[in-house]
């Protein structure tokens, strides 16, 4: 297996890998980006961003992810196809292995892995993933405005969608699997104390209805079997993300569901030299517009980390 040495190596390509790669490449880190296995993140399945810094008429989430991919590329990142499929992080110098047959050891390694939303399955959720459905209200919620919309999920994150498009929306289904909620009791006293939301409980979706985009959902009550479909335009999936950092986790702390712990204020991991960005540490706003800015922390982190390391090999 071949090896090669960097100073600094971005995993991952989302708004906070290419934000890290940008702010490290004019520090001159020369840092090597692996975009993994879905170039561009999250932000590859989402339409229209409105809520960006810097794009007033809006821009598509690919288009965006290009002008950052480019952007990095224009100031030196070594942008590259390929997978971190195993780390050794035992020693000072890191050791990341890209598809199995190329060992990068790095002086320092930012993870910005991100995380994936978790899905009902069905194939009409896939199919009209980005035309009317979403895993993000707070992203797209503002599209629905004076709709109808249905969201799905029983946790405080779903209560607070619920509430967010409450706000924005006529009317809002949320789905409730089973017959009580999972929320804490201030938040479903919230939703449940709100008029123009409405809770099923013990309530499954069957089926997202449309063609090219959404026209509606057959839902069915576990209890009953009666089945009905919801006349909405919108429908949110809200039933928790799933952090990619499996492959760190003989070697980082996490907490319970795998988001990796930073020291708050900075990116810093509990290993010297590696850092963490965006939605791979960020359990609770995971927008655009934050995953970037700790990926520029997480660069200015590995550049003074990097520093400390060159000033104390001069004065040996």
């Amino acid at each position: 297996m071949s090896v090669e040495k960097v100073s600094c190596l971005i995993i991952g390509s989302g708004p906070a890998g290419y934000t890290a790669a940008i702010y490290a490449s004019r520090a001159g880190l020369k840092p090597v980006l692996y975009q993994g296995s879905q170039p561009g993140g999250q932000l590859m399945i989402t339409n229209d961003v409105e809520n960006f810094p810097g794009y007033p008429d809006g821009i598509m989430g690919p288009q965006m992810m290009e002008d950052l991919q480019k952007q990095a590329a224009r100031f030196g990142t070594d942008i590259r196809f390929g997978m971190a499929t195993a780390v050794d992080f035992s020693g000072h110098t890191h050791k990341v292995t890209i598809d199995e047959k190329l060992v990068i050891e790095a002086t320092t390694v930012i993870i910005s892995t991100g995380a994936s939303a978790k899905w009902l399955g069905l194939p009409s959720e896939a199919r009209l993933n980005g035309n009317g459905v979403s895993a993000c209200a707070v992203c797209d919620g503002f599209f629905f405005r004076n709709q109808d919309v249905a969201i799905v999920g029983a946790g405080d994150t779903a209560c607070e969608e619920a509430s967010y498009l409450a706000k924005l929306c006529k009317k809002v289904y949320m789905i409730v699997r089973k017959e009580e909620m999972r929320a804490s009791k201030i938040m479903q006293k919230r939703v449940l104390h709100t008029p123009n939301i409405e809770v099923l409980f013990n309530t499954s979706t069957e089926e997202i209805l449309g063609d090219q985009l959404v026209s509606g959902a057959r839902v069915v009550n576990s209890v009953t079997g009666e089945k009905r479909v919801l006349d909405v335009t919108g429908f949110f999936v809200a039933i928790g993300h799933q952090p990619n950092t499996a492959i760190f986790s003989e070697w980082i702390d996490m907490d319970d569901h795998g988001y990796i712990k930073t020291i708050p204020g900075t990116t810093k991991t509990n290993v010297e030299g590696v850092f963490a960005c965006g939605d791979a540490q960020d359990n609770v706003y995971r927008q655009a517009v934050t995953a970037a800015g700790t990926g520029c922390m997480a660069a200015l982190d590995a550049e003074r980390y990097l520093a400390a390391v060159e000033a104390a090999e001069v004065e040996k």
